[in-house]
């Protein structure tokens, strides 16, 4: 049996989406790609060898040919696509985040509790990276003890020319927040955010760096820094009370030239996460095949979770203080 996908959005993501669909897994076939562009939708189809084009996203969500889809597409796009998916019975693979806001997803939780089944796997592919799952691992197994503190840091090259101090905390400390979430199995409850006074904090991608607490008392610090210049980078090291644990990014190779040892950085996540992508749409036809949600991957309710934080964190951020997160009863369909 092959699950039949369509692809809405064709940007960097989308892009990806489709090699990996085409390219390197099984039980798949890539069906509808839609964009807003009906010529780039054409060629992508082309590339990857998709049957039908569409530029309107919501007749590729509902289409009768396909089984699921994969939104790829802007970020106010998500709930109205997510939703129109759902009613027609789609799975859907969403990026983050599942909603702008996390009002707009509570609307997508409610749906699910309605139809009484899960429907959407959400794109934190950290929990499939073999880093991060190998750290999941050493705590589990009890090698470092219990679980104190975690600490993390997220950097790109250069921030878009429009990013600001809280977009850093609402579009890319997301999946800080929901590795947080995932690697100590609790919910974080209060938030502080700072930045350094030496900053000028108007300048596009001004660094911020935040305080989290969780509901037990852990705490978990993050560094957000969109102009570090020098590569991708992204780290984290959990501290239990008899040791700690480091991520580990992929190294191929390193150079001896000029005196020097050299490794390089990648300009942006997906060489750092490539592994993590394929391993989490694996595990997303695989959840279809077998009609059971992957208990590994992100569901509507992390979703719903990580714009909270978000939310508290930008709120932390204006006001200077710390503030607490105040989360709905947790439905019965994600415990």
């Amino acid at each position: 049996m092959s699950i039949r996908i369509a692809i809405v959005g064709t940007g960097m993501m989308g892009m990806d989406h489709a090699r990996l669909f085409s390219e390197e897994l099984a039980n798949v076939e890539l069906v509808t790609i839609c964009d807003i562009s009906e010529t780039r939708a054409r060629a992508v189809a082309e590339q990857f060898g998709a049957r039908h084009v569409l530029a309107d996203p919501m007749k590729a969500v509902t289409g009768s040919e396909i089984d699921a889809v994969v939104i790829a597409s802007p970020d106010e796009t998500h709930t109205p696509l997510t939703l129109a998916a759902i009613e027609a019975g789609k799975y859907v693979l969403c990026e983050k985040p599942l909603a702008p806001t996390s009002e707009e997803c509570l609307k997508v939780l409610d749906q699910e509790v309605k139809m009484g089944r899960q429907w959407v796997q959400l794109g934190f592919m950290r929990r499939f990276d073999p880093a991060y799952t190998a750290m999941k691992s050493a705590l589990a197994q009890g090698r470092i003890g219990q679980a104190i503190m975690f600490h993390c840091f997220h950097r790109n090259v250069e921030a878009p020319a429009n990013f600001t101090g809280q977009m850093a905390i609402s579009n890319s400390a997301p999946h800080e927040f929901d590795a947080a979430r995932f690697m100590l199995d609790e919910e974080i409850a209060r938030i502080s955010v700072f930045q350094p006074q030496w900053v000028d904090t108007s300048k596009v991608g001004a660094p911020v760096f935040m305080v989290l607490e969780t509901a037990s008392g852990r705490l978990v610090n993050v560094e957000i820094n969109n102009n570090a210049a020098y590569g991708y980078d992204v780290r984290a090291e959990l501290v239990g009370e008899k040791g700690s644990v480091s991520l580990r990014a992929p190294v191929h190779s390193e150079l001896l030239a000029d005196l020097q040892a050299s490794v390089a950085y990648a300009a942006d996540w997906r060489p750092r996460f490539a592994e993590a992508y394929r391993l989490q749409n694996k595990a997303w036809i695989n959840s279809i095949l077998n009609e059971t949600p992957n208990d590994i991957a992100s569901n509507a309710w992390d979703g719903y979770c990580a714009s909270l934080v978000a939310e508290a964190g930008v709120k932390a951020l204006d006001r200077g203080a710390k503030v607490a997160i105040d989360y709905i009863e947790k439905p019965a369909l994600y415990a």
